[in-house]
């Protein structure tokens, strides 16, 4: 039985999809929202048996966009969790929120609700570029949300931005760049485009010259929250239709001496106003990094609540339904709504360790490594870490192992090597 579990709560709800999104998401009518709303209250509670003594030291609301939920909705939602786990009193709880779905009205609701972390889609501050994206703001509108955050009191701010996105160039993207740090956001998570199966831009660009899985650029994770408990599920048919249309024309993407020129301007940049890179995509200023996120790339245990979440609690991993008529029939019992489990052996294990940890800028130690599984790392993956370091993509000493710069470059490849045969 765990003793600490972090919780990730899905809203799969969203005004209009955008271009290049994979994830559980959909446009919805309020009557359908109100009912997950019930459904997500039933699932909370009926875990309150299995984890009621679990201390929560995190809480992320991911989608989607849950922002978009009213204020009696997240309320309750948040009541619901409060009444079931045993919540740290300091315990990081983090909203996501698109710009044109917040008001004051909502950020007082969830800052009485304990939320003491936003996070912001934002993307690019270039107007073509969101509309091109098939964002529903502007980026006036995004300053309109930052103002009202900052009035709210709101003190710890992470701001999402994406590179690399159909014509977009080295100048825009700078832009970009300065124009958000210059907001002085706590937080920034930094990803370069990955083109999904399933999504307009896959559609239009499938067929082009370059595969954009190709080059690895140091993107694993999409968005700030939470991709694994997010893994595993794809959405419902969009009933509003996905951004774009069958004669949506998308300029190209950036070749890739412009992505990289892009990715190296990054962290440059942002090295510039002061934040600290402590993760492949990820950003902070001195004592801000996303203790939620940290908990994925550690292993630690976690819950996910919600249609399509994926959760990890000691070594099993398992994932909710993604049909909505069957979550909502069986939220209440959460044994009806999981259909997928894996049951991760000892190899899985230290797998998911070596190349979950080193997408930290810290590494992970083998002191850890040999506590968690009896056994020197040394032994079970000595070669492996030989030949990395040999081609300079691993910088190894007495007690640590982390990337180099060339490592965090392909870094895809690097965690490729420590899957055991």
């Amino acid at each position: 039985m765990v003793n600490e579990l972090e919780l990730y709560v899905h809203i799969p709800f969203c005004v209009r999809k955008c271009a290049y999104c994979d994830f559980l998401s959909f446009p919805s009518k309020e009557d359908l929202r109100q009912e997950y709303v019930n459904a997500l209250i039933r699932e909370i509670r009926g875990y309150g048996k299995r984890y009621a003594s679990c201390h929560v030291p995190t809480v992320f609301i991911g989608g989607g966009t849950p922002s978009i939920l009213s204020s009696t909705q997240i309320q309750a939602v948040f009541s619901a969790i409060r009444e079931t786990f045993r919540v740290d009193p300091e315990a990081e709880i983090t909203m996501e929120a698109n710009p044109g779905t917040v008001t004051e009205e909502k950020l007082l609701a969830w800052k009485g609700a304990g939320v003491n972390r936003i996070s912001i889609g934002l993307q690019s501050v270039r107007d073509e570029e969101l509309r091109m994206l098939g964002r529903i703001h502007d980026h006036r509108q995004f300053l309109d949300t930052w103002r009202l955050v900052r009035q709210a009191g709101m003190e710890n701010v992470n701001i999402d931005l994406i590179s690399a996105i159909p014509g977009q160039t080295p100048e825009s993207w700078r832009e970009t760049l300065r124009k958000t740090v210059e907001l002085a956001p706590e937080h920034l998570s930094v990803y370069s485009l990955i083109i999904e199966e399933g999504t307009p831009f896959y559609e239009w660009y499938s067929n082009g010259p370059r595969d954009p899985q190709s080059e690895d650029r140091g993107r694993g994770a999409k968005k700030d929250a939470s991709q694994d408990a997010r893994d595993g599920a794809q959405g419902p048919a969009d009933p509003a239709g996905a951004s774009g249309s069958d004669d949506q024309q998308y300029p190209p993407l950036p070749d890739e001496e412009t992505e990289r020129l892009m990715y190296e301007e990054t962290e440059n940049i942002l090295t510039e106003y002061g934040y600290a890179r402590y993760e492949i995509s990820n950003y902070a200023k001195p004592g801000c990094a996303c203790r939620h996120n940290i908990g994925y790339w550690q292993r630690k245990a976690y819950l996910g609540i919600g249609l399509g979440s994926s959760s990890l609690i000691g070594t099993t991993r398992f994932c909710h339904t993604p049909d909505m008529e069957t979550y909502l029939a069986c939220a209440g019992d959460p044994g009806k709504i999981c259909e997928e489990e894996q049951f991760l052996s000892k190899k899985d294990e230290m797998e998911e360790f070596m190349f979950l940890g080193l997408r930290m800028m810290c590494g992970v130690r083998k002191s850890e490594f040999f506590r968690l599984f009896g056994i020197p790392v040394d032994t079970v993956y000595g070669e492996t870490l030989k030949k990395l370091q040999e081609y300079g993509l691993l910088e190894i000493e007495k007690e640590t192992i982390r990337l180099t710069k060339r490592g965090i470059d392909i870094s895809n490849y690097v965690f490729a090597q420590f899957l055991l045969s």
